[in-house]
């Protein structure tokens, strides 16, 4: 991590811009006692095995209903927590920068947090400091104005880049900057870079480097991921969600759709068929990956019982992985990993009629583009970390040992995931359907 002292000279030249503005009049942030956060729901064995049987995606009539397991944030504890006194910045703030996350499935998390500060601060240019690798996630938001992409190398060259980051936000005389991860460095970058306000969770020994600050506490820490930045924006600069935030809404970009739609166009051998999509990969580790042989029977079910083809997505490094299981099917299953950016899966993703795969940014893709999302959850937590979108469920066998977060199982069984079957899989889709 590059420390305060690499960058002595810049923030010696930017010592007024990065003092902490505290002449702001406060105010008491407004209470929305009404608002409601999409629920997700999950789907049980006792609810797939009601149901009548698998039939064809898009005419299935199971005859039971996914269990709601998130309820509504906005409980008393919630409302009184933004009682506090907190800066109103809405009038004074004309350029606006948002450090992102730093994984695909937390982008998607985040966007309630970042319409809403989009909705606080409307006619601010609003700019997002995101990985390079993420960038095209936002290709389909115009109400961004600006995407600045970066990358950090190793060694020597990531010095380089980290100095050429500090200088490109330094270059935009930001008023406020808002930082999504915990990170020092995040909040570094933005104090050497000249950021005048600097709002953040008090996280890595990063306090005297903030001047609008919070601990997480309660909701941030106890409900679904996304309460974790909305929780922030309240707590440090008094942003509150509003109606339309509360929905993890994804915009696809034009350019990419066009791009998919020929690339389905040739490679589809059914192409009226229904199309499902399949994650069979997740970054975090094995305990995260239901068995590949699931899969491909998966691929064969949703092929006899439904007439699908199924498209298997997933990053550059996972396309070995997808052939492994489209090679282990009777159908034919087109591979599309490594051959998309972001935002081309954003585009694949919503020509589909349904999805199933692992806790991974692709499932969260899938749910907030709103069809039908089946995620498959092992070690980690779905209350936490499910899908959003009105669509989205999910399967869980809650073990005595679930969910553990580990990334290989400790006893070796991995039941959490073995216990789980295809059959299961393509109810829940014909369920959500």
């Amino acid at each position: 991590m590059l420390r305060v002292e690499a960058f002595c000279g810049i923030l010696e030249s930017n010592r007024r811009d990065i003092r902490a503005d505290c002449e702001v009049a406060p105010r008491t942030a407004c209470v929305q006692r009404d608002a409601t956060i999409y629920s997700s729901v999950v789907v049980t064995r006792s609810h797939l095995t009601d149901c009548a049987g698998v039939e064809a995606i898009g005419y299935g009539s199971g005859n039971s209903k996914p269990q709601v397991i998130h309820e509504d944030i906005s409980s008393a504890d919630s409302a009184a927590s933004v009682r506090r006194r907190t800066p109103d910045l809405t009038g004074i703030v004309g350029r606006v920068l948002v450090k992102e996350v730093n994984w695909l499935g937390d982008l998607v998390i985040s966007l309630p947090a970042l319409r809403a500060i989009r909705a606080a601060f409307a006619s601010s240019t609003l700019s997002v400091l995101v990985k390079k690798e993420l960038a095209s996630f936002f290709d389909g938001m115009i109400w961004i104005d600006e995407v600045m992409p970066y990358t950090v190398g190793r060694g020597f060259r990531g010095v380089g880049d980290r100095v050429s980051i500090v200088n490109r936000i330094r270059a935009r005389h930001f008023d406020l900057a808002i930082l999504f991860p915990n990170s020092f460095e995040s909040a570094l970058w933005a104090t050497a870079g000249g950021a005048r306000r600097r709002a953040g969770f008090l996280t890595d020994h990063r306090g005297m480097l903030l001047t609008h600050k919070a601990r997480p506490a309660g909701d941030a820490l106890s409900g679904h991921q996304r309460d974790y930045w909305l929780a922030m924006i309240r707590e440090t600069i008094g942003v509150m969600p509003v109606a339309s935030a509360l929905e993890m809404k994804l915009e696809v970009g034009k350019l990419h759709l066009e791009k998919m739609r020929s690339w389905l166009g040739a490679n589809r051998q059914s192409p009226g068929a229904p199309l499902i999509a399949i994650a069979p990969a997740a970054a975090y580790g094995p305990a995260k990956e239901w068995p590949l042989v699931r899969y491909a029977a998966l691929i064969d079910l949703l092929s006899e019982t439904a007439g699908a083809e199924c498209v298997l997505v997933g990053a550059p490094s996972e396309r070995n992985l997808c052939a492994q299981v489209a090679a282990t099917t009777r159908s034919a299953a087109i591979i599309a990993a490594g051959q998309t950016d972001i935002g081309d899966l954003i585009a694949l993703l919503s020509l589909c009629d349904g999805f199933a795969g692992n806790d991974s940014g692709a499932m969260h893709l899938a749910g907030a583009l709103g069809i039908p999302t089946v995620g498959i959850f092992g070690s980690t937590n779905p209350e936490r970390t499910g899908p959003g979108g009105a669509r989205a469920g999910v399967i869980y066998h809650k073990l005595e040992c679930s969910p553990c977060l580990d990334r290989t199982c400790r006893f070796g069984h991995y039941n959490c995931l073995r216990e789980i079957t295809p059959l299961e899989v393509a109810r829940a889709l014909a369920v959500l359907r």
